[in-house]
């Protein structure tokens, strides 16, 4: 089945002049699927393998993220304090209005500080020295707008974070955030120092410009790269993913993760600033709107056809790189590429988009609660006798004030006229731990049904809903 996505990265390394490039489906907790195209380096013409480590540039910020939710846990950083409580030096910010808010943390998460975008100059302050960025942090900032009035994505924001971490460890970021998720999740060659790495191991970025490849410096680690600065390979970064979407859904059983599942899931939490953008996917498929909004680290879309989906891109001289994440399916997909701000989301998104299509992508299967489980069978047997006396002792005090059982009795017997004997062995899809639909086969149609559940701790049914499918 990933076979088939071949062509699609194949033909956008082409197009789009990107010397090498890997992506990979992760599934059931591993990676099911990676392939290499064109090679890590022109000049030893050597090819890309799932060990060959890229620059994975603002991807880079989910970490970040979670290494601050982590530190959240242990009640070392408060969301919702103001972010100079743990750097010192924005104590003396002169905010855009007299009535601006101090930013908060949170804010720094969600990209609502109101900073402006800054992507071309972000990108060249990575190596800057930690005593620069604390100059620079005496000296102040420009704002683009009040703290939270809007949301605008901010390299500097996540710059901030990484001090934050710092501070409030007394160790460098890189230290802790190695030491929060990489080791525990058994990235042993991903790090902030590529330099480390040998050149063999190492895609060497380019530049596509005057019709000809540059390749772009290695650019040193330095106080700007919790926004961007992460190095990793295809096999390391599939165990990354593999842990957050293991977070899905919420159950009982040991957690057992460097970071709580609970935690894991806040990632998707977005800012009340939600956008519209057109899906990234190939130009020959169905345009869709999404409702968006940036999370904590993470881009939140709702999808027509994919669902809940958390993304985000990555793009930096010599290096560009996507991730997807579906968590209701138990799936992931992801891209590295070695050349300047190589925009992978396209063909990653219509890789997405085909294992749908043929099927591959069906959400995991939910388990009805037993109370959901037990209401649904009171629904059923009401249906047979075409009354609700049969589930008039699971009915919530509303139900019956908002149709009579005259009424339900004629409603049910008008149903049956249109439809016939239906089957009613339908499974209960869960929307939720209390509510659900179903849809029976019947000789001359279909019902399509919904039930919830009140909220009081005596079981009760609160709303019902059947109704003969429309064509």
């Amino acid at each position: 089945m990933f076979a088939a996505l071949d062509s699609l990265f194949v033909d956008y390394a082409l197009d789009n002049h990107v010397p090498g490039l890997i992506f990979g489906v992760v599934t059931d907790e591993r990676l099911a699927y990676a392939r290499g195209i064109g090679v890590r380096d022109l000049s030893s013409k050597q090819p890309v393998t799932v060990n060959t480590l890229f620059r994975i540039a603002s991807m880079t910020k989910a970490f970040t993220a979670l290494t601050v939710l982590k530190l959240r846990d242990e009640g070392r950083v408060n969301l919702d304090a103001p972010a100079e409580l743990y750097i010192p030096e924005l104590q003396a910010w002169v905010y855009p209005t007299g009535d601006s808010p101090r930013i908060r943390v949170r804010n720094l998460l969600n990209h609502t500080a109101g900073f402006v975008s800054d992507d071309p100059w972000g990108d060249r302050q990575t190596l800057l020295p930690e005593d620069e960025f604390s100059k620079l942090l005496r000296e102040g900032v420009l704002f683009a707008r009040a703290p939270g009035t809007a949301s605008e994505y901010s390299n500097l924001g996540f710059a901030l974070l990484g001090r934050i971490i710092s501070n409030v460890s007394g160790e460098p970021f890189d230290i802790i955030m190695a030491r929060t998720l990489l080791e525990p999740l058994d990235m042993r060659l991903s790090g902030f120092s590529p330099s480390d790495a040998s050149k063999e191991d190492r895609a060497t970025g380019y530049r596509w410009q005057d019709e000809a490849w540059h390749v772009e410096p290695l650019i040193p680690h330095g106080s700007f790269a919790a926004m961007g600065g992460l190095y990793s390979t295809a096999e390391e970064y599939a165990k990354w993913m593999a842990f957050l979407l293991s977070a899905w859904p919420p159950r009982d059983e040991h957690d057992g993760g460097p970071v709580c599942r609970a935690s894991v899931r806040e990632l998707a939490q977005g800012a009340s600033f939600p956008l519209l953008r057109t899906r990234s996917a190939h130009p020959k498929s169905t345009p869709s709107d999404q409702a968006v909004s940036y999370g904590m680290g993470m881009v939140v879309a709702v999808d027509q056809e994919l669902g809940l989906t958390l993304s985000h891109s990555g793009g930096y001289p010599g290096f560009g790189s996507h991730v997807l994440l579906l968590p209701r399916a138990g799936v992931g997909l992801f891209a590295f590429a070695n050349r300047t701000y190589a925009r992978m989301a396209a063909p990653l998104w219509e890789a997405a988009l085909s294992l749908r299509t043929r099927g591959h992508l069906a959400d995991r299967p939910q388990v009805p609660s037993g109370a959901l489980a037990t209401a649904y069978h009171a629904v059923k047997a009401m249906y047979a006798q075409g009354g609700v006396e049969a589930a008039k002792h699971l009915l919530a005090i509303n139900f019956l004030m908002d149709r009579d059982e005259a009424g339900w009795a004629r409603d049910l017997v008008r149903l049956k006229e249109q439809v016939g004997e239906c089957v009613l062995a339908g499974p209960l899809r869960p929307t939720s731990a209390l509510s659900g639909e179903f849809l029976w086969i019947c000789a001359h149609g279909r019902i399509a049904g919904s039930l919830s559940l009140a909220p009081s701790r005596q079981l009760g049914i609160q709303q019902l809903t059947l109704a003969r499918k429309s064509p």
